[in-house]
Formats: structure tokens, C-alpha cells, sequence
């Protein structure tokens, strides 16, 4: 196995200490630095790229460790703020809807790895919460008619603060001087 793959699959001090640093101050981020407009009084927030931070423990080093930090961060997102309506949201909400931010790993090789990688996470996470959004709104209604309203009332909820952080994240990795930076920061992580 050659350096750079050990690097990436490997839980070495220097992967530990630069996923913590990454998983603290997206947690910090998430908990304090956030917009959280009176029309989301079902949870959900818009945050200063927090997700774009975890994404990138993935970029770095992998789905293995991206993954482990992510669900790691999702165990933090469930202590800091919990907000769980019905019992399948403690799985959807949490753990499977934050571990997916970790799926950028698949990405780490590939031209614009960070990007897509973002994008697929981040839209994983959106299926998460949707799937948990069907479960909660559909539960109270009778009719077929009033289950899809519910159901699309839900999908465009958790849209509503979801895809503005995904675009301001997308806009912000895009400009130039960000790209060189980020690739600093990989470069920094993975020597």
C-alpha cells in the first residue's frame, strides 16, 4: 500500500487532530453561527458552511474516515440541538442524515472531488430529512389527498434552509482565491 493510501484510510494522529479541528468548529458553527428564520419552527437552520466542513474531512482522507467523522458530527448535532418530533427522526434526522455529509469521501480522487462531493452529500442529507419529514407530517392526515400535500409541504420545508446553504456554499468554493486555499488546506492535511 503506498503513502498516500494509508494516509487516506488510516486513523493517524495528524487525520485524528485535523478531523477534530474540522468537527469542532463545524459544530461551533452550527450551534452559534446560524440563521434560523421563524418559518423553521421545525428545526433546521442556515449556517455559516458547516457542512461544507465536514464535507471536506471526506475530501481529505476518504469515505472510511469521512464517513466516521460525519457520523461522529451527527452524534454532536443530536447532543447540541436536538429537535425530534416522532421516534424515527432520532435515525433519520440525526445519524443517517448528518453521517451522509461524509459520502464526499467517495469524491476525494476525482477533478472537482470537493464540489460534487459536497452537492451528493448534501442532497443525501435532504433525502434524510425529507424521508423523516413524510413519516412526521403524513402521520396526522387521513386522506391520500392531504398525505401528499403534507408530504410536499415537508420535502419544501427542509428545502427551504437546505438548497440557500448548498448554493452559498457552491457560490463560495467556486471563487478562485477559496479553491487555492482549500487546496492549501488538503495539501496541509494529507502531507
Amino acid at each position: 500500500m503506498s503513502e498516500t493510501t494509508s494516509t487516506k484510510t488510516r486513523f493517524t494522529p495528524k487525520v485524528i487532530t485535523f478531523s477534530a479541528i474540522a468537527l469542532a468548529l463545524a459544530t461551533v458553527i452550527a450551534t452559534f453561527v446560524k440563521f434560523k428564520g421563524p418559518f423553521w419552527f421545525n428545526g433546521g437552520s442556515i449556517t455559516l458552511f458547516s457542512m461544507l466542513i465536514i464535507c471536506m474531512i471526506g475530501y481529505w482522507y476518504g469515505p472510511a474516515i469521512g464517513l466516521t467523522a460525519a457520523f461522529a458530527y451527527s452524534i454532536l448535532q443530536f447532543i447540541t440541538g436536538p429537535y425530534v418530533m416522532h421516534p424515527a427522526q432520532v435515525i433519520l434526522d440525526y445519524p443517517l442524515a448528518f453521517t451522509s455529509l461524509g459520502l464526499s469521501g467517495f469524491f476525494y480522487k476525482k477533478k472537482n472531488g470537493l464540489l460534487i462531493g459536497y452537492i451528493v452529500s448534501v442532497l443525501a442529507r435532504l433525502f434524510f430529512h425529507c424521508v423523516s419529514g413524510a413519516i412526521f407530517y403524513t402521520e396526522y392526515f387521513g386522506t391520500a389527498i392531504d398525505k401528499l400535500t403534507a408530504l410536499g409541504a415537508g420535502i419544501v420545508y427542509n428545502m427551504s434552509y437546505i438548497i440557500p446553504e448548498m448554493i452559498l456554499t457552491i457560490l463560495l468554493i467556486s471563487l478562485p482565491p477559496v479553491k487555492s486555499a482549500i487546496a492549501r488546506v488538503k495539501a496541509m492535511a494529507t502531507s
